[in-house]
């Protein structure tokens, strides 16, 4: 019996590690999103008209204490392309990522940008779509 309590207070224990480990990284996750605050990560283009390439400008502002650099911004597919700041963005200062999709193919789309910067090692994730018509 004593085994018993031993080994139900152990399993209680490890349980209640493993969940504040999680709560940890779950923090920690949130505070680097914080660090660059995006005017918005998705756009809807609604009807586009068919060959004529449409781009939206997402921006940010560097929350952080130093210069941010965008390190790589790379669409999802050969139908989008980024273009970025190249210079680096100091603290309080706005960047901007371009989106640029093609309009090549007629019905719904939906595509993402991927942008990476020095401010996280996570990447940040920007939506386009919209409906391409004749």
């Amino acid at each position: 019996m004593k085994s018993l309590l031993i080994l139900l207070f152990s399993i209680i224990w490890i349980a209640n590690m493993q969940a504040q480990s999680t709560l940890s990284v779950s923090s920690a996750s949130t505070a680097k999103s914080n660090l660059l605050s995006w005017d918005a990560t998705s756009h809807n283009f609604g009807d586009i008209k068919h060959q004529q390439p449409q781009t939206i400008a997402f921006t940010f502002t560097n929350k952080t204490k130093q210069p941010v650099v965008i390190t790589q911004a790379k669409g999802s597919c050969g139908c989008t392309v980024a273009n970025y700041t190249q210079e680096p963005i100091a603290p309080g200062e706005v960047g901007t990522v371009k989106a640029t999709y093609n309009a090549a193919s007629l019905g719904a789309f939906s595509k993402t940008v991927a942008v990476k910067t020095t401010a996280s090692r996570e990447w940040q994730h920007l939506k386009i779509t919209g409906i391409v018509i004749e």
